[in-house]
């Protein structure tokens, strides 16, 4: 269920109890099994306020391709000593709907279009 009226995911909870330790990754069970429907595919993505305590959803954003039938789960981690427990219920990720626009790639070369050049972090100051 979405939490707000504006909110751009549907959030996913833990269908278990599970302990999350430094340095492992547990994929976490939801319960769900969901297909999206032609055109489109989901997105899992990680709850900014669970990041800011130390968990983290391992391969984010995770896609979830239209053809698959299984449980949605989440792999995650925690960064610290200690542990976190995860409970169930407790909100883990969001899901959202996203289009799936078909593309056709051509080899060749690209010519660039603006001044811009460089890699990660090159419009920084």
């Amino acid at each position: 269920m979405r939490a707000t009226i504006g909110s751009a995911g549907f959030d996913l909870a833990s269908a278990e109890e599970v302990r999350l330790e430094r340095g492992t990754v547990s994929l976490v069970r939801t319960g769900w099994r969901m297909r999206a429907p032609p055109g489109t595919f989901l997105e899992v993505r990680p709850r900014s306020g669970l990041s800011s305590r130390g968990v983290l959803m391992v391969n984010a954003p995770g896609t979830i391709d239209r053809d698959y039938a299984g449980e949605v789960k989440v792999p995650m981690t925690f960064l610290f000593e200690g542990g976190y427990s995860i409970h169930v219920g407790d909100r883990i990720a969001q899901v959202r709907l996203v289009a799936d626009r078909p593309v056709r790639f051509v080899l060749g070369t690209v010519s660039p279009t603006t001044s811009r050049s460089g890699g990660f972090g090159s419009t920084g100051r």
